[in-house]
């Protein structure tokens, strides 16, 4: 079956320093007809105020994908990795047997707007793993371009440990794709 969600239903999450718009369950929200769909588990819509962030916290077998929209995200974890990316730019988290990791706005007064996706992996205790590709947005107009893939090839996707392709695109008003 096939449900539709509205901009008007979803639920909103104020913090303050942080605005989200869970699909799913997440934190505090809980509501048991919207856990996910197939392996994803999380689909936030995250507007997090200049400077702030997520302090280090662990996770562990989760493929996390962070989509900047707008603004800059700085990425630090345990294995080393210190990345900052904007838009045109995706980051992929392999949690794995675990990892620690900080997430912040790395601007002190633009706020930054993300796509915070969660998958469950396609085996748990992998060794963890991180990742951070680009893309030209202007190739995002009236095509679907893969970002984020289990086999990315020479798209230059991301690669995820998950059987799915993450698309974005840009359509002008009246304009369709058949994918």
């Amino acid at each position: 079956m096939i449900r539709k969600n509205s901009a008007a239903e979803r639920h909103v999450t104020d913090l303050g320093w942080l605005r989200s718009l869970p699909l799913y369950s997440f934190g505090d929200y809980q509501d048991d007809s919207r856990t996910g769909f197939g392996v994803m588990r999380v689909c936030n819509d995250d507007y997090v105020a200049p400077g702030r962030g997520f302090g280090a916290h662990p996770h562990s077998d989760m493929e996390i994908v962070s989509i900047v929209l707008k603004g800059r995200i700085r990425h630090e974890d345990n294995l080393g990795n210190v990345v900052v990316s904007g838009f045109g730019e995706v980051q992929r988290m392999s949690a794995g047997s675990g990892v620690i990791h900080t997430e912040f706005n790395d601007s002190s007064e633009e706020e930054l707007r993300l796509l915070q996706l969660w998958f469950m992996p396609r085996e748990r205790g992998m060794k963890p793993s991180y990742e951070a590709k680009a893309y030209a947005p202007s190739r995002l107009d009236g095509a679907l371009l893969p970002v984020v893939s289990s086999h990315p090839g020479e798209s230059g996707a991301a690669l995820i440990h998950q059987d799915l392709t993450i698309y974005l695109g840009k359509l002008a008003a009246n304009e369709s794709l058949t994918y």
